[in-house]
């Protein structure tokens, strides 16, 4: 393959940041094939000895990265466009995030909350009372640490269903919750998350979506499917909770008619139901607030954060209610590592970097940018029959030109085109029908515009 060298942005990390044999320019350039010799040197060696179900989606092996760009062991520069499936919001090897869990290491990584308590949990929690709509400084929500999203979402439930004495779980269609037993049974997609392994849990009901492209319904509208099923299939009475992705991650970035969602929270304040976000993917200023629940007028009982909020370090909160959280009994929440004092720290940082650097505006500034290329792409090729999402956190639906039929053949060529050209894309969807973006705060208007030629360039490829 001819070398590609765009550059778009000059300057490298800091030194502070890095030395001059680690540095990474903010730039896509791709120089072997991809993937490259060594990477598919690592990649013969890691079928010997890892499972095929731990799946990679580009299998090229990641040596070091900072910001928006990874660089693999071959040296080829890609541009990262999704940030390990939204975690990397504040960027690669964020310098402010490296430095607090250095620190922190040096100090203390482990003792277990539940038994000799630290300070940077407390803090961690402070912020997300300070953030979480509906939280007071009179009637704070209280905050449990966790490792990953899907353990935010079974701790979610247990505390709703402990709060509520009620079996019932509903989920909207189309929801992607986790891969524990729990987490996969909640799934609108059971392969590959739930097949094969064994029976589901119970007590799980999944009901209609709003879906605007698909099924044209206003948010009233939608809202009335949605709980005229959960009444007739599950009874209000037995729900514990609704679990809903305010901005539906795995399922296509699907974004809900307006008044769908306050009318599902009023629903469920009406009846007893605790009102879940599950913010893991949208959450952590991603959408241009800290939590994409703030810009549909609604305040949840429950709010489930992970992914972005320790910039790449494993953490997840459950942050509730005080009358919610406060049920459980001493001992009855918790977790070996849920909670690490390096992951806190580095949550401290991510949560400053919020604020200082006005990673909001950050994130508007990048759904303003690159939403409008991507529109440019809609209107200059048919199969895209929508572009969709808040903030950072934009998708493409590819159709079948001239219907709403899901184009996954066309989804994949552009995929694997741009991994070619050095951009990483994932798709999205129950039918692999869109194409998410999950950019870092910090990718520049140049790279994103960069990104958006690639784009250009497979999708005339992939529909000559």
């Amino acid at each position: 393959m001819t070398e590609s060298n765009v550059s778009t942005h000059s300057s490298p990390v800091s030194a502070d940041a890095a030395s001059p044999e680690t540095a990474v320019s903010q730039e896509r350039r791709v120089v072997t094939a991809i993937p490259g010799p060594r990477s598919q040197e690592i990649h013969a060696r890691r079928q010997a000895v890892v499972p095929p179900g731990v799946h990679s989606v580009l299998p090229v092996y990641i040596e070091r990265a900072h910001d928006s760009i990874v660089v693999d062991v071959d040296g080829n520069h890609i541009v990262d466009m999704c940030g390990g499936i939204g975690v990397m919001t504040v960027g690669h090897t964020d310098d402010a995030v490296v430095a607090a869990a250095t620190a922190q290491l040096q100090k203390v990584t482990h003792t277990l909350f539940t038994m000799t308590p630290y300070e940077p949990y407390v803090q961690v929690a402070e912020h997300l009372a300070k953030h979480v709509p509906g939280s007071t400084a009179d009637a704070p929500y209280k905050t449990l640490l966790m490792n990953s999203g899907a353990e935010a979402v079974e701790n979610g439930v247990k505390i709703a269903r402990k709060f509520t004495g009620r079996p019932g779980v509903a989920v909207l269609e189309h929801a992607y919750h986790g891969r524990t037993m729990l987490t996969a049974s909640m799934n609108h997609k059971a392969a590959p998350y739930a097949l094969g392994y064994g029976p589901r849990a119970s007590d799980i009901y999944k009901a209609p979506n709003s879906y605007p492209l698909q099924d044209g319904l206003s948010g009233a509208e939608a809202a009335a499917r949605t709980i005229a099923y959960l009444e007739k299939c599950a009874g209000a009475s037995d729900l514990a909770c609704l679990v809903v992705e305010p901005i539906q991650g795995e399922g296509g970035f699907i974004v809900p008619a307006d008044g769908f969602l306050p009318a599902l929270a009023e629903w469920c304040r009406d009846n007893g139901i605790v009102f879940i976000a599950d913010e893991v993917q949208a959450g952590m200023a991603r959408t241009g607030t800290v939590f994409s629940i703030e810009q549909f007028g609604v305040e949840p009982d429950i709010v489930l954060s992970a992914k972005g909020i320790a910039g790449g370090l494993p953490l997840a909160g459950i942050t509730g209610r005080a009358e919610i959280m406060d049920q459980s009994q001493p001992g009855g929440l918790g977790g070996t590592f849920g909670g690490n004092p390096v992951s806190c720290a580095a949550a401290v940082a991510v949560f400053e970097q919020i604020e200082a650097q006005d990673l909001l505006a950050e994130a508007r500034r990048i759904e303003r940018v690159f939403g409008a290329g991507l529109t440019r792409l809609a209107e200059k090729y048919p199969v895209i029959a929508e572009v969709r999402g808040k903030g950072a956190m934009l998708a493409i639906e590819v159709v079948q030109p001239g219907t709403t039929a899901p184009n996954a053949e066309v989804v994949a060529q552009v995929i694997d085109f741009a991994a070619q050209q050095g951009v990483l894309l994932l798709s999205s969807g129950v039918h692999n029908q869109a194409i998410r973006f999950l950019p870092s705060l910090k990718m520049t208007d140049e790279l994103l515009e960069d990104v958006l030629s690639v784009l250009d360039a497979a999708f005339a490829a992939a529909t000559a």
